[in-house]
């Protein structure tokens, strides 16, 4: 690691300086990043100062991070403000932050802040300001309005809620327009804190996305009640959520309380009613089979699938064949069934392909599979190198520049060949 961090491989340079650091060692460590630093990179600046904050040289890692944040890096800026409030100095990070409201990132950075500072009212004036949606033509007749930032009003609400103003929080949450992000739902979370399930319900019934479903679930097989949670997943008719998401969510529910067969025979009626067939709804079915000791039925139902297909199979569905077979103890099929198809020498392949032959005890031979589509496989090619003890070259490789792919020339008409 210090050869490489030496010989400007950053990551290896920040894992280095913080060994030497946990060593005592922290002139050598701060040596060690020096280049980096010199170059004006904030992410070196940042790991500079965390090392020093680390080390009790609070005031020294305060001072490596101000330019960065004075300058407007709002990634500089954010770590600046918690670096100053773990110093209690959250007044001083309030200040700082309070001119870029309508950053969503800082916004959220200003509103953990304001907490341990006891400035929650302050925050919360400030976002007030910025919930009302505005045009996003500027236009007072435009139909197309914004909030700046997106997230103004999850953040009131949760100011709200912390204050325990539970009923102000709610009703703010009914007021958004983006209600899940990152699969999670503000409005469901927040009912399930507060126990209040049957409002819980309600929104569940209602909510598309099944956000709000999967949490009243989840908060049901949290209690015990299993049949409660199973109910929540049966959508009636009438739901809006997509009927995949509940399914999926039910047979993942059934399967971790033992109930195997049933978890499979959900997602088989899944898999086989009209629009069924996409290849995740197959893959979460087939993944079932096989972690059950069903990987025959698994094959069976692939078979299936490909007779409705005209025979065809492409890579997507067939990998899922290969996992099958390899559980069936049909490896050496699997291989050569892999090379054989039509898509078995393309670079996406050559990693089905390369696993099996792992699986096999054939490593030199999963190498020579990958080596052929570099550097699309560069990363698996040096997981396999490193089977094999082979690390020197495991580095090599991982150290190979990748080439910047040409930007396409405009003929004045657009293709109608895929990738579209």
């Amino acid at each position: 690691m210090e050869f490489q961090a030496g010989r400007g491989e950053w990551f290896c340079a920040r894992e280095w300086a913080r060994l030497l650091g946990g060593q005592g060692r922290q002139a050598e460590a701060l040596e060690t990043l020096a280049p980096y630093v010199a170059t004006g990179w904030w992410p070196a600046t940042r790991a500079e100062a965390e090392l020093l904050e680390g080390w009790g040289r609070v005031e020294e890692a305060i001072e490596r991070a101000r330019p960065y944040a004075e300058a407007g890096d709002r990634l500089a800026l954010e770590f600046f403000a918690r670096l100053l409030a773990r110093q209690d100095r959250g007044d001083e990070a309030f200040t700082l932050l309070r001119a870029g409201i309508d950053d969503w990132f800082l916004a959220d950075c200003l509103v953990d802040i304001a907490e341990g500072a006891g400035l929650d009212e302050d925050a919360a004036a400030l976002l007030e300001g910025r919930v009302e949606a505005v045009p996003a033509c500027g236009d007072p007749d435009c139909d197309n309005r914004r909030t700046e930032p997106f997230n103004a009003v999850g953040l009131l609400a949760a100011i709200r809620e912390r204050q325990g103003r539970v009923e102000d929080a709610i009703a703010l949450l009914h007021t958004r327009d983006t209600t899940s992000v990152n699969g999670r739902d503000q409005l469901a979370d927040l009912l399930a804190r507060h126990d209040r399930i049957e409002e819980l319900r309600a929104y569940a019934a209602a909510e598309y996305h099944g956000h709000a479903a999967r949490r009243l679930a989840e908060v049901l097989e949290e209690r015990g009640d299993m049949e409660g949670a199973i109910d929540v997943y049966r959508q009636p008719g009438d739901s809006p959520a997509p009927r995949s998401h509940g399914a999926v969510l039910l047979s993942e529910l059934l399967a971790r309380h033992g109930r195997g067969d049933e978890a499979i025979e959900v997602m088989r009626t899944l898999a086989e009613s009209p629009g069924g067939g996409e290849d995740w709804i197959v893959d979460t079915l087939c993944t079932l089979y096989a972690d059950h000791g069903r990987a025959h039925d698994g094959l069976a139902h692939l078979d299936a699938l490909k007779a409705r297909r005209d025979g065809e199979e492409e890579w997507d569905f067939f990998r899922m064949r290969l996992a099958l077979m390899a559980d069936c103890g049909l490896l050496d099929e699997a291989i050569e069934q892999a090379r054989a198809h039509p898509e078995g020498d393309t670079w996406y392949a050559a990693w089905s392909v390369s696993d099996l032959l792992a699986e096999a005890g054939r490593t030199e031979e999963a190498v020579a599979v990958l080596e052929q589509h570099l550097p699309s496989n560069s990363s698996l090619l040096a997981q396999r190198l490193i089977d094999l003890g082979r690390i020197k070259d495991a580095v090599r490789v991982l150290q190979e520049p990748r080439p910047e792919p040409a930007e396409p020339v405009w003929t004045g008409t657009f293709s109608t060949e895929p990738p579209f």
